[in-house]
């Protein structure tokens, strides 16, 4: 099914109203949560836990979105479900983290989010809703329209010449066995694009972490490509690959080829990579960085 500008604006301003309701019930669960279960899959702590909260603000959300699926004939791709693999069978689908960032809320610290995304069967978002309910801001985009933050648009970039280069970073880039060689040349990286310094942030899941480039550039946020399943999940960058796009900024895999956000065989995006920059010459820097690793 086709969808129009008009259909795509409806369909943003309920992602945006379904965030928002998921938010304000995470909110009001900080301090109160129990875990639920944990996962089979995934590799990382952050990818196993499974709060009751995350469930609760899945049904929540889908609760909003359920009448938009039958309209629109749209597919469903869910963190906390099973994949179903309407995703190929329908022209779009919704993708949706109820709660990215479940390490951040269970210790009670921000960074946690609400990520909606309306992604088509060719694997491109063409709307990113992320919803931040401890500052309150919500990030979206839609696509041929500019990305905003509280339906302001947002700031052009920086050019890296100004100010410090903020790299921000997953927690498990820390504990990586070269973190001291990466560090190293992140620094290098910064001083050759003429920028002051390197600041480091760590604190978010990967929604945010996405949506805080646009936030502090010049800036960067990647994940290397991994020979095992992990490397976050399509809902983990849908909407914020949206994000970016509609900022003018391409969201891509380390190689510089767009990111494919319906592969198929699994939902997890370890093969390649992503990559966000806030400008050219760092992201090419740190691509170039990144295929040299790869190759390694």
């Amino acid at each position: 099914m086709n969808l129009t500008d008009s259909d795509l604006t409806q369909l943003r301003e309920l992602a945006m109203t379904a965030a928002t309701q998921a938010g304000a019930h995470i909110q009001a669960k900080v301090g109160q949560h129990r875990e639920s279960n944990t996962k089979e899959a995934g590799n990382t702590l952050a990818s196993q836990v499974v709060t009751e909260v995350d469930l609760e603000s899945q049904t929540q959300i889908l609760e909003i979105l359920h009448d938009s699926i039958d309209k629109f004939q749209l597919g469903l791709l869910t963190e906390e479900s099973e994949d179903d693999s309407s995703r190929f069978n329908t022209d779009f689908f919704w993708c949706i983290d109820p709660l990215d960032g479940t390490l951040p809320f269970t210790e009670g610290t921000p960074g946690y989010s609400v990520s909606i995304a309306l992604v088509s069967r060719s694997g491109e978002a063409v709307i990113g809703v992320i919803h931040d309910p401890v500052a309150g801001d919500i990030f979206h985009a839609q696509k041929g329209q500019e990305a905003r933050k509280n339906g302001d648009p947002l700031p052009p970039p920086n050019p890296t010449s100004t100010g410090a280069l903020t790299w921000i970073i997953d927690r498990s880039m820390k504990s990586l066995p070269n973190a001291p060689e990466i560090f190293d040349a992140m620094e290098k990286i910064a001083k050759e694009s003429g920028c002051s310094g390197l600041i480091t942030i760590d604190q978010a899941g990967a929604a945010l972490n996405g949506a805080w480039v646009t936030q502090h550039s010049p800036a960067v946020y990647y994940k290397f490509p991994k020979a095992s399943a992990g490397g976050g999940s399509v809902w983990d960058f849908a909407a914020s690959s949206c994000l970016m796009e509609e900022w003018g900024q391409p969201a891509t895999d380390i190689f510089g080829e767009p990111l494919d956000l319906n592969p198929t065989g699994s939902t997890f995006m370890n093969e390649r990579g992503v990559m966000y920059a806030s400008d050219d010459g760092v992201r090419e820097a740190v691509n170039k960085l990144n295929r040299l690793w790869a190759s390694e």
